[in-house]
């Protein structure tokens, strides 16, 4: 439904009691619908249970090996991100190498169990920072060879 405000606010986008308000034509055109929380499907439960784990498996590496993927944010945001763009931090990072790591091997790889001690056992180049710019988990930054600590 078209929406029409009262004390010269000609339009509004955003979220509000209940209702979504969107903005068209340049502020000039203001629609509004009722809210509807999206249906979670088994893709979402299944995404949650990986995250879940893989930051039961964050919390449960070295912090030496946190401390290495701290420093290795820190130099992938000075030459990898542009100057606009927020930088990823070592979580999300660590996010974005578990997921590769898993391209790399679907078959024996399971993100939803996987533990520090699987991780260890597989001999996986996630096992350091250095190893996972190597292996093309993460992207590449001129200096990665100092980033040897082991996840457990």
């Amino acid at each position: 439904m078209k929406v029409l405000f009262k004390k010269n606010i000609r339009c509004y986008s955003g979220l509000n009691d209940e209702l979504v308000y969107q903005a068209f034509r340049k502020g000039r055109v203001c629609i509004g619908r009722d809210y509807v929380y999206p249906k979670l499907t088994e893709n979402n439960h299944m995404k949650g249970k990986i995250v879940r784990n893989l930051a039961s498996v964050y919390h449960d590496a070295s912090e030496f090996y946190i401390d290495d993927l701290k420093t290795y944010a820190e130099r992938n945001g000075r030459e990898n991100t542009p100057k606009n763009k927020l930088i990823p931090t070592a979580f999300a990072l660590f996010l974005k190498m578990m997921y590769a790591w898993y391209e790399s091997d679907p078959e024996h790889i399971d993100l939803t169990t996987v533990t520090v001690a699987d991780i260890v056992a597989m001999e996986a180049p996630v096992k350091t920072i250095a190893g996972a710019v190597e292996a093309e988990f993460l992207p590449y930054i001129r200096v990665s060879a100092d980033l040897t600590a082991e996840i457990q």
